[in-house]
């Protein structure tokens, strides 16, 4: 049995209205809309956005157009937007009670885990701040007498921000800040499920002393706000964070006036476990990475590659601590798991493990929604027997659901991670380091775990092989990837003539 935490009735709620940010003013929609979010752990509404449209979209762009061409932030010091970058950081500390609320209510996550992702984005803000205080060009003094080359960097324009509704500040945070170390400006467009803490966001850098213009945030749907935002001519460069489906969209919008493009996309993670593993370990990381976030989480280890001689006993145990995980209100500091996006999302995962038994595959824990009496929320489910061409084995479910699968030998594993479409993380476990080294080498994935499963940190890049993305994000070139790069060819003395001499 699931260990249920009942949502508490969110009584006299008071809910929370948001403008949007355009050239340093708050400002209504075009057309006057306004977007109602739910909470998904509650059911009430909690959050009214005002709706972007196509034509919020373009003010927001031509403010940031006319900030970048025009205003001071790209002409700065590194030092001087360094300073204001560590004010917002303090500022969103001060803050991150209130922010974490709101990514809470709005997206269903626990509370103790939206605390825990607002202290790594003030991190995040810290380490973009220092890096862009460094940011530097290159010189090259031996091409010959009188010739001295320069390589200088400059921030490369307009930046068009898109994220996703399950991490909400933690994924504007591992964008933002780097395309304003680098003197970017940017448009930034939440999901318009999870708009809140963005928008906030707005508020903090407006009071560090970001100038109007630099940044501009608008909620709205794709097709209103986020299409004039990877077309607009104005646009240099889309970074984006979502769906592959979407992504491809992204991609094929942006190609037809050549911007450049960073896409964090869509994961199905293996962790391959051998049977020499720290069972102990693997079990809890096992657990956490499935879970994690309701599995709404792009780098989720969904998949599990367990050899046969432990099979059993892993599924086993698996389902053991699986019923222990406490799963229900998110606004509970107990609970570990929350509660699922939309209903329509719920249906989508429970569709999933429906056709997996369908297809051959045993259910070993959960496998259906729960009734809370509020919100929606799915039980955390572990699916056996699970044959690699299966859907739920290739297809990213976005949800509490846990396939395994059984392998031979270490080619056997190999072959079945890369098996796939995706490649953005993978686990590896087993005490022998060679056999660590080898599958993380060989298994197609941005990020390769060893002994361990979704730990983080600012100086690590994040990104993925294959359909998982375009770049990287975090990493001491992060602030670089929002640059070009330009070559001053200098001459010095007297031109060697090479025409006019004849």
């Amino acid at each position: 049995m699931t260990v249920l935490m009942r949502p508490q009735a969110l009584d006299n709620f008071k809910v929370r209205e948001f403008q949007m940010l355009i050239d340093g003013k708050w400002t209504n929609g075009a057309q006057g809309g306004v977007i109602e979010r739910k909470s998904p752990g509650h059911g009430v509404v909690v959050s009214r956005y005002q709706a972007g449209t196509k034509a919020d979209a373009e003010r927001a762009i031509h403010a940031a157009r006319n900030a970048f061409d025009n205003g001071p932030w790209s002409r700065m010091t590194g030092a001087e937007r360094s300073n204001i970058l560590l004010k917002a950081a303090d500022l969103i500390a001060a803050r991150s009670d209130e922010l974490a609320y709101l990514d809470c209510i709005e997206s269903g996550k626990p509370i103790s885990q939206a605390k825990g992702e607002l202290s790594g984005a003030v991190d995040i803000w810290r380490y973009a701040a220092a890096l862009g205080r460094d940011l530097h060009g290159e010189s090259y003094n031996t091409l010959g007498d009188g010739t001295l080359g320069v390589v200088l960097r400059e921030a490369i324009g307009v930046i068009s921000i898109i994220t996703p509704w399950n991490f909400p500040f933690l994924i504007v945070s591992q964008k933002l800040p780097f395309a304003l170390a680098a003197g970017c400006t940017a448009v930034v467009k939440p999901s318009e499920l999870t708009s809140g803490s963005t928008l906030v966001l707005g508020e903090i850098l407006m009071e560090a002393g970001v100038p109007a213009g630099v940044v501009n945030i608008l909620a709205g749907t794709g097709a209103e706000v986020g299409a004039p935002m990877t077309t607009h001519p104005d646009v240099d460069m889309v970074s984006f964070t979502g769906s592959t489906l979407v992504g491809k969209l992204t991609m094929a919008n942006a190609a037809q006036t050549l911007k450049k493009v960073s896409l964090e996309l869509g994961g199905k993670n293996p962790q391959i476990v051998f049977p020499d593993a720290n069972l102990d370990d693997f079990i809890d990381a096992a657990v956490f990475g499935a879970y994690f976030n309701a599995g709404e989480c792009c780098n989720a280890g969904s998949r599990l590659i367990v050899h046969r001689d432990i099979a059993d006993e892993v599924t086993r145990r698996v389902a053991e601590l699986s019923a222990k995980v406490k799963v229900g209100d998110p606004l509970n500091p107990e609970t570990k798991v929350g509660a699922i996006i939309t209903p329509e999302h719920l249906a989508k995962i429970d569709t999933y493990v429906r056709n997996a038994e369908t297809a051959g595959a045993a259910l070993s824990h959960g496998g259906a929604p729960l009734d809370l009496g509020l919100g929606q929320y799915m039980s955390p489910t572990i699916l056996s027997a699970v044959q690699p061409d299966m859907a739920v084995a290739r297809e990213e479910v976005f949800g509490p659901v846990l396939s395994v699968l059984t392998f031979e030998t270490m080619e056997d594993a190999i072959r079945i991670a890369n098996s796939i479409d995706y490649g953005l993380s993978a686990g590896v476990w087993s005490r022998d380091f060679d056999t660590c080294l080898t599958v993380g080498r060989r298994v197609r994935a941005g990020t390769i775990w060893m002994n361990t499963f979704m730990d983080g940190a600012a100086e690590l890049p994040f990104g993925g092989y294959r359909q998982s993305g375009l770049g990287r994000e975090l990493g001491r070139h992060a602030v670089e990837d929002y640059t070009e790069t330009k070559t001053l060819n200098m001459h010095m003395g007297r031109r060697t003539l090479l025409w006019a001499s004849n």
